[in-house]
């Protein structure tokens, strides 16, 4: 076993562990009969309530829809080393290479018209297996409000974003490892690195405004306790917006994005048009809490070091695939930008490797902010409602294997029972009737 194999093993070891710095702990969270509310409230009744207002239709539907992007993990990652093999195998890649030089002398243009036919192309080649997963599952599925032009109006607007700063990067990260010889990947991955911090600090300015539209939300009451929520967490807004994605999913979502002192807070229309303002609150004190718990910094140093391993893992990867097939394939050493698509190809092979850890990073992170919005924004029948609304789309009940692997986030159930027992631990017995009257529990008929 090679020395950078070994450093690839200890880095995704510890990616697992510092997640786990985040993650419940493994012992049952036990409500002491004393306290306030316990002899009067059973958190697991509370959950079972409202898992049960689930029809048996609308969990198998969620579990058949959740359960089938298994699959597409897989298949996401087949599909990007298919295009890369019909790239290399038919010599395209080097005749793209061929005709970039033939067109001009300096590196940095040839780097950028080979980019761009090669975001071209791939996008072509994988166009149907987009459309399946993107356009006709979602349509199955319910989930999906976008005709096919539609849809395909959304790709294009995809392909030029990624023409125009993916071309741009592309220059940069080849002018770097050029320069940088045998510890091009450590160079590779900080530009890289630099590429993804400043396309998540322009994103929610400047990206996602190319396909939706943000307004400001309408003054309400909701508005205000929004805000007021955002003033007692020290977040500084001074408005809140809503998008219009329910033209393109009817997934409900909202997002509270920024660095560096700044900070946008986002809800889509479906949340504002089929959520109870309880369950606004909810979702926003949950978003809130990325925020102010840092998770962009945090997510970002595990990225950083999920990247630096590898580009170590592309640099030795490469290095032994393409002594076989390099002269099959036209690629004169990593500097060459025919060699593109087997480092997109390897990289997307890596990443689905490490798919249990990914998600297990991001579902620790959103445990901290389902705890945060929790006792931010005290409602627990609120958050149990959201979470109930995105059974839409998310399996409610996995298996503790199930969820380890596949789930980026708390499973429903989890997140129902967190909140049940948050209330059983916070409102008072003799408040608990009171309470549920005012916070429309399973069962109060609204």
């Amino acid at each position: 076993m090679s020395f950078r194999t070994l450093v690839l093993l200890a880095a995704l070891l510890l990616a697992a562990a510092m997640s786990q710095a985040w993650a419940e702990p493994a012992a049952p969270v036990v409500v002491d009969a004393a306290a306030p509310g316990a002899a009067a409230f059973d958190a697991d009744a509370a959950t079972a309530a409202y898992m049960a207002t689930m029809t048996p239709q609308a969990v198998a539907r969620s579990n058949a829809y959740f359960e089938g992007g298994y699959w597409l993990i897989l298949w996401d990652a087949i599909a990007t080393v298919f295009a890369a093999w019909l790239l290399l195998r038919t010599r395209l890649s080097a005749r793209m290479r061929d005709w970039a030089e033939r067109t001009t002398r300096f590196k940095w243009l040839q780097t950028a018209l080979y980019s761009v036919q090669y975001f071209v192309l791939s996008t072509l080649i994988l166009l149907p297996w987009a459309a399946y997963e993107g356009y006709f599952r979602e349509h199955q599925y319910g989930m999906s409000n976008l005709s096919l032009l539609g849809w395909l109006g959304e790709q294009f607007k995809a392909l030029l974003l990624g023409v125009t700063l993916g071309s741009l990067a592309l220059v940069i990260i080849y002018a770097v490892v050029r320069k940088a010889g045998k510890s091009w990947w450590i160079w590779g991955a900080g530009v890289v690195l630099a590429c993804f911090m400043a396309g998540s600090y322009i994103g929610p300015t400047y990206l996602e405004p190319v396909f939706n539209k943000f307004y400001p939300l309408p003054e309400s009451r909701l508005k205000q306790q929004i805000l007021s929520l955002a003033r007692a967490n020290e977040i500084p807004v001074t408005n809140v917006y809503e998008f219009d994605e329910s033209k393109q999913t009817t997934k409900m979502s909202a997002h509270v994005s920024g660095f560096g002192g700044s900070a946008q807070i986002s809800i889509n229309d479906n949340l504002m048009e089929r959520a109870a303002p309880e369950e606004v609150t909810a979702a926003l004190g949950h978003e809130m809490g990325h925020y102010v718990l840092n998770h962009e910094y945090k997510g970002f140093a595990f990225v950083a070091l999920i990247v630096l391993f590898g580009f170590a893992f592309l640099s030795w990867s490469f290095e032994r695939i393409s002594a076989r097939h390099a002269s099959r394939w036209g690629i004169r050493g990593v500097t060459d930008v025919t060699g593109l698509p087997l480092l997109v190809a390897l990289f997307s092979v890596y990443m689905f490797a490490l798919t249990p850890v990914l998600n297990t990073i991001s579902r620790a992170m959103e445990i901290e902010a389902d705890i945060f919005g929790l006792n931010a924004a005290r409602q627990p029948d609120g958050f149990a409602q959201a979470a109930l609304h995105l059974s839409e789309y998310r399996k409610m009940q996995p298996g503790p294997v199930e969820e380890f692997v596949f789930f980026d986030h708390p499973s429903g159930w989890n997140r129902i029972h967190r909140a049940m027992i948050w209330k059983a631990e916070n409102v008072g017995a003799a408040d608990i009737q009171a309470y549920d009257a005012a916070h429309h529990p399973p069962g109060s008929g609204r």
